[in-house]
């Protein structure tokens, strides 16, 4: 039964939650976009060519627009999940369908810091799984969309759980932490390079690696083997599943890194302490 401080501060949250979700939406959509600009830039330079300064473009402008015509979306138009509902899911201008994603997305990272208030409370540790849950939602959308693990946020999430380690925002003692992250970067690193020399095939990417590490920075070396077990099980049956439904890519590639942040959204909601118990840790 949560107090009446519990349940402002767990609103509170909820609400900040659904903003940052709406934000999230715009750091999926564009990161992957900004990052083939660079990539773009960089191989002219190389090549010795002319670089011709492009178009602002970032996370903060140019202001988002229907994909359709072109409506400049206004600020009342943009209100997480009220908005969607008031134009019933289309656009105000063209009528064109927007995607359900957008509000699912709003109303899954409001869950997400709803949850971490009640469990951890308006406090430095609460805001620290907040960050973990909207980092690691923004990457597994992202890797599920283009296959990239952006650096920007894999590397900033398993930095905050060392930070929050030193600190005691999470159970997971510092020396934990860090061998965590040591370990679940070269324990795929491993497999990626024997995968690759047997049989001449990349099987995951170095983003995978990173992710993993910083999940071992969160959650410490000792649950790394629960983790990646919960991952290869949630990717299974995801796997089996849009096989029956024809949902494969090209392929069969489905990225591996859903499936990590999965895991890590399990750990998190069952606890690392509670998930050592289970496991006989």
């Amino acid at each position: 039964m949560l107090s009446g401080v519990q349940w402002l501060d767990a609103s509170l949250f909820g609400v900040l939650g659904l903003l940052f979700g709406s934000f999230l939406n715009v750091v999926v959509h564009r990161l992957p976009k900004m990052m083939e600009q660079q990539w773009a830039n960089e191989c002219a330079e190389l090549a010795g060519k002319e670089v011709v300064a492009p178009t602002p473009f970032n996370l903060m402008v140019p202001r988002s627009r229907c994909p359709h015509c072109g409506h400049q979306i206004r600020w009342f138009e943009n209100i997480p999940v009220v908005s969607y509902a008031a134009l019933r899911g289309k656009c105000a201008s063209c009528k064109a369908p927007i995607s359900a994603r957008y509000p699912a997305v709003e109303l899954v990272t409001g869950a997400m810091f709803y949850w971490c208030a009640w469990q951890w409370g308006a406090s430095a540790s609460g805001i620290a799984w907040c960050a973990f849950s909207a980092l690691l939602l923004g990457m597994a959308l992202i890797d599920w969309d283009t296959t990239l693990l952006p650096d920007d946020m894999t590397l900033p999430l398993m930095w905050l759980g060392l930070v929050a380690s030193a600190l005691q925002w999470t159970p997971v003692p510092l020396a934990t932490a860090f061998w965590g992250a040591v370990a679940g970067y070269l324990s795929l690193w491993s497999i990626y390079w024997v995968f690759k020399l047997v049989t001449g095939k990349e099987g995951m990417g170095y983003g995978d690696f990173k992710l993993f590490a910083a999940l071992g920075a969160w959650f410490g070396w000792p649950l790394l083997i629960p983790i990646i077990l919960i991952a290869s099980v949630i990717g299974a049956l995801v796997g089996i599943a849009m096989k029956f439904t024809s949902g494969l890519r090209e392929g069969g590639y489905v990225p591996f890194g859903p499936f990590l942040a999965g895991a890590g959204f399990t750990a998190m909601l069952i606890g690392p302490n509670t998930l050592r118990q289970l496991v006989g840790i």
